[in-house]
């Protein structure tokens, strides 16, 4: 029976991993509207300035704020009312001395004009509304958004790598940037393997479990940005899982085995994929808990990991080793971070020192406070997942955690 070799903390094997990966970036435009959470593939620039006209923030006056000056509640500034600057169209109001303008939020400013004053600070006088009184004196600029203010023409608005949100997006399109470069996304292969393990289509039978890694992987790997390739179900034979990694190795940029990593006289993931290519297996055991029996290994410049068979390390191991592999293949510069919240540990939860445990948790409230309670279950018990909102970390030096104390807590 093999041993394990070179058990590496969960930080080291993914350096070791990224240390031999040359991501090679592969563009297509895509329309801007669907590229939420997809990566930049090239830096982009403003091709005109924002906002292109000068513009208001307040629903108001225009005015030239040299004629507000000194005005106040006891003595305040008349000016007359010349006009209205209607929503959506060139402002052609011109503003002598004591001039004012009706202006609304986000219309364009006067070409005279150089302050908005808010309609809260001033007063009709008279019954036809031609002037106001100003209550309150407007510096220059007040109330008012300059052109190019957001983003000058030619600024960079997003740089290459950049994983794109809500926010990004909008911020495109009201550049008129309509069409994007973005990073095509790396193809990860799934194959499960197993001869115990059947289809969630099918009738199960004694000894028998249904396929979960294919799909939870596949899940994961679209929220990473990759593209999932499920190869099905593959016996537990040499031959059958040489022939679906040879097919993998040319259709895919990373490879994925679930199960088959542990050390048994069946498992052959790690004879595959020795076979494969060169350097070859980095490293066979990662010092965390769940997950500790996977493989990681590079095959002709191809990442390839086998994760153990059992659903919640197999989760674990995705997270910790491929979406980070995902993101460097995409040129990722600032992959999203899972939200984490402080909380206190319900009950004591012993460690074993030399392993990193993750400890999938509830979070409740007592008195104000947010509270973790560990979820505890073998690694192949997939409603421990289910029930849980994430999972805190258990360190490698430590022996545990003591009721009441502190924790940061990874959410789901």
């Amino acid at each position: 029976m093999p041993l394990f070799f070179n058990v590496l903390p969960p930080a080291q094997a993914l350096a070791v991993l990224l240390d031999r990966l040359q991501p090679k970036v592969r563009a297509e435009s895509i329309p801007t509207t669907h590229a939420l959470d997809r990566v930049t593939a090239s830096r982009l620039t403003a091709p005109h300035p924002l906002p292109t006209f000068r513009r208001s923030t307040m629903d108001g006056y225009a005015v030239r704020a040299a004629d507000t000056y000194g005005a106040s509640s006891s003595l305040p500034a008349f000016l007359r009312v010349v006009g209205e600057v209607l929503m959506g169209r060139p402002a052609t109001v011109e503003l002598g001395p004591g001039d004012a303008s009706i202006i609304h939020t986000g219309g364009q400013l006067p070409q005279t004009a150089d302050a908005v004053v808010q309609v809260e600070n001033t007063q009709p006088v008279g019954p036809a509304g031609h002037e106001i009184e100003v209550v309150k004196a407007a510096a220059v600029g007040e109330n008012v958004i300059q052109v190019g203010e957001d983003v000058s023409a030619g600024e960079e608005i997003l740089p290459a790598g950049h994983w794109l949100r809500p926010q990004d997006l909008g911020a495109l399109l009201a550049l008129g940037i309509i069409n994007l470069p973005v990073a095509r996304k790396p193809r990860v292969a799934l194959i499960s393997t197993g001869d115990e393990v059947i289809s969630p289509e099918q009738t199960i039978g004694p000894g028998q479990v249904r396929d979960i890694n294919s799909y939870t992987t596949a899940a994961q790997t679209r929220r990473a940005g990759g593209e999932p390739l499920i190869y099905g179900i593959i016996p537990d034979n040499l031959e059958a899982l040489q022939a679906a990694a040879a097919q993998a190795m040319d259709q895919a940029d990373v490879l994925v085995f679930s199960a088959g990593s542990s050390v048994s006289v069946r498992d052959a993931t790690s004879q595959v994929i020795a076979s494969l290519g060169k350097p070859g297996i980095l490293f066979h055991g990662v010092a965390v808990r769940p997950g500790k029996p996977t493989i990681g290994a590079i095959v002709d410049g191809v990442p390839a990991l086998g994760l153990p068979g059992n659903p919640v390390s197999a989760m674990n191991l995705f997270d910790l080793l491929v979406a980070p592999i995902i993101h460097h293949l995409l040129g990722c510069i600032n992959p999203p971070r899972r939200t984490v919240v402080r909380a206190r540990v319900v009950r004591n939860v012993p460690a074993t020192p030399g392993r990193e445990d993750r400890v999938a948790a509830e979070l409740v409230q007592r008195d104000g406070e947010l509270w973790a309670e560990p979820i505890f279950g073998k690694s192949n018990l997939i409603y421990t997942l289910v029930r849980a909102d994430g999972s805190f970390v258990i360190p490698l030096d430590a022996a545990g955690v003591s009721a009441g104390e502190w924790v940061e807590v990874w959410l789901f």
